[in-house]
């Protein structure tokens, strides 16, 4: 109850008394909208790779700057990459807001691992979760190291949340079986019914119910999205934009050698290299040891091309150091043989495309009607109206004689007839005014010996 205050005046008093009942009001207005709960919900769908992780680390660090009360993981994916998904576990686990997850339908292997990392997992009425065992190239079962690697992870998640572990790790491991839910040759995979069963989740019909079993209803919520850098670093990792960046690179830096100094072909090999690189390394691929590696290759490379004839030691290194940098700035900490295979090609593809567009180049630009109209390659011939004349070759000068109208030191001039001719000896030194017999005309070079002797080579 509102009281007014001792010791004022009566009519102040009544002035007070006036406005306690619109004091209380705005008071009882006020008290809902503050204490109405903030919640960003991110999406988690599609396939788990690394440039989501970056993504939902930056909506966690958001979230707690701005006061949020809650974020949700909305959940409905058939998993990914192993490597992101440990990104994405370590940044909820950091989280300075709580994290809750909801999974919308299904959240297999590496959404499996997500979904367990939040503080509590809410699971929509007839949705799936499990079957997180790693896998390769060809889809078969990873390596025992990977698998290890994996079951540790989602026993330490399950261990941290007071739950049995077992049924996290009979997801990874078809070999552990749990009494009434999966017997031993089977990989564990929950429904919504078996979660809740187990208290590995509770059950929810839909997102308003989700928010609800969370204490969460009526909360605000913010939809998190991803941003313009975001999509430019998942746009430029994508497998099929990355051997595009690589054959740009290294086709700039080739035109650029074969060019005197440093130009356009050259900036834009380096931006497109630094783009790959620079992505890479945003999304937790790439380290200085890659781009170590590929440099050191491609001095290595260098030098046996301009310094060393051949192709030995220092290409080979070359080689081997500019693939492997190539390969493992595309690899994270727990690369699966998917990932590697992935890896090789793009590197492959980079490959066919430098050559295919350099031999393609080197055939067409010769021919190119525009490089040869703006000067920068020069044909065979150039036309009077352009401002040139090229040499034509003299035939009916050979054998014709002249006289020296300067000293031949080889080279000079010769009159013949009427006309002047520049003119060269054909070994000695010819003085002016010498009798000259023409040999062989080459264009704007006229080969001449004094008349009376022999040339070089003729019998005596």
């Amino acid at each position: 109850m509102l009281a007014v205050p001792s010791g004022t005046t009566p009519r102040l008093a009544g002035r007070l008394a006036a406005l306690l009942p619109l004091a209380a009001f705005a008071a009882l207005w006020a008290a809902p909208a503050a204490a109405q709960p903030q919640v960003v919900r991110v999406p988690v769908s599609g396939t788990v790779e690394m440039g989501l992780a970056p993504f939902i680390e930056r909506v966690l660090e958001e979230a707690a700057d701005e006061g949020a009360d809650a974020v949700v993981l909305d959940i409905e994916t058939q998993g990914g990459r192993v490597d992101a998904a440990l990104r994405i576990t370590s940044a909820v686990s950091r989280s300075a807001v709580p994290v809750y997850s909801f999974v919308n339908m299904y959240a297999y292997s590496a959404g499996a691992m997500i979904a367990l990392s939040a503080e509590r997992v809410v699971m929509r009425e007839g949705a799936v979760m499990g079957a997180a065992t790693p896998v390769d190239g060809s889809g078969e079962k990873a390596s025992e190291k990977m698998v290890s690697a994996m079951r540790a992870q989602m026993r330490a998640l399950t261990e941290a949340r007071g739950l049995d572990p077992a049924v996290a790790e009979a997801m990874v491991d078809e070999e552990i079986a749990v009494a009434g839910l999966v017997e031993e040759g089977k990989l564990l995979t929950l429904t919504t019914q078996e979660a809740v069963a187990i208290d590995y989740a509770v059950e929810a019909a839909d997102w308003d119910g989700a928010l609800e079993v969370l204490g969460l209803a009526g909360a605000e919520v913010a939809e998190a999205e991803v941003n313009w850098a975001e999509r430019m670093v998942r746009f430029f990792t994508n497998p099929v934009v990355a051997p595009l960046l690589l054959s740009l690179g290294f086709l700039g830096l080739l035109f650029e050698i074969k060019s005197p100094g440093f130009g356009i072909p050259g900036s834009v090999g380096l931006a497109a290299l630094a783009l790959f690189f620079g992505a890479h390394q945003l999304v937790g691929l790439a380290g200085a040891m890659d781009v170590i590696l590929v440099v050191a290759g491609v001095i290595l490379v260098l030098v046996e091309v301009l310094v060393v004839s051949g192709f030995g030691i220092f290409g080979i290194a070359g080689m081997a150091a500019l693939v492997t940098g190539l390969v493992t700035a595309q690899l994270g900490r727990f690369p699966t043989g998917s990932d590697i295979v992935q890896a090789l090609t793009v590197i492959l593809a980079a490959i066919l495309l430098v050559t295919m567009t350099a031999w393609s180049l080197l055939r067409s630009l010769p021919n190119s009607w525009r490089l040869r109209r703006s000067g920068v390659i020069l044909g065979e011939s150039t036309d009077r109206e352009e401002g040139y004349t090229s040499a034509e070759v003299r035939s009916e000068l050979v054998g014709a004689v002249g006289v020296a109208m300067t000293d031949l030191r080889p080279a000079g001039v010769g009159i013949f007839g009427e006309e002047r001719v520049d003119v060269v000896s054909e070994s000695e030194w010819i003085r002016e005014g010498t009798p000259i017999r023409v040999l062989a005309a080459e264009g704007y070079r006229h080969v001449v010996r004094p008349e009376g002797t022999r040339s070089a080579g003729q019998e005596a």
